[in-house]
């Protein structure tokens, strides 16, 4: 697979810190979905998404960090996101997906600065996974499930992806 970005990922108790190093989309939201379920399942529950070096995200992506932040809201009061570095279009996207309302997004690092330079690969070049049509489908599909204004916006994107898996449209 050519040209995926990275995902990087440091352990700073209590915060886990990811880095998008690239652009967001469908070729590694797989990755980061299935690091975020194994590492809350494991107890962890702050995570700091930093998209300092993200110029910009695909509504896989966007639909991927939204059903990580929904995961964590089940897991309590304690349990968080934060979205830190984010640029103008990055802010604007969430915003206008309506997203900061599960997740605070926040365009500097505030607090977070000392870890920055703290970051370690997620995973291996070699050990990437391509993102399955099942995972661009369940992305849409929490992205559509935020608002009528969103259903609307990705209604063909999600019918297209049910034909695509053989069900229902």
């Amino acid at each position: 697979m050519k040209n995926v970005s990275p995902i990087l990922v440091a352990e700073l108790p209590p915060y886990l810190w990811v880095r998008v190093a690239g652009k967001g989309t469908f070729q590694n939201a797989a990755d980061l979905k299935q690091f975020a379920s194994q590492t809350i399942e494991s107890g962890r529950t702050q995570f700091v998404i930093d998209l300092g070096e993200c110029p910009m995200m695909d509504s896989t992506f966007m639909g991927t960090l939204t059903g990580i932040a929904l995961k964590l809201r089940e897991k309590g009061d304690a349990a968080k996101m934060t979205v830190v570095n984010a640029n103008e279009r990055n802010a604007q996207l969430l915003e206008n997906l309506g997203l900061t309302m599960i997740f605070d997004v926040e365009r500097g690092c505030g607090k977070f600065s000392a870890e920055m330079g703290q970051v370690d690969e997620l995973l291996a070049a070699t050990e990437r996974q391509e993102s399955t049509s099942s995972d661009v489908l369940e992305a849409h599909e929490t992205l559509s499930g935020i608002s009528d204004e969103n259903r609307a916006k990705f209604k063909d994107v999600v019918e297209f992806l049910r034909a695509e898996n053989g069900g229902d449209a």
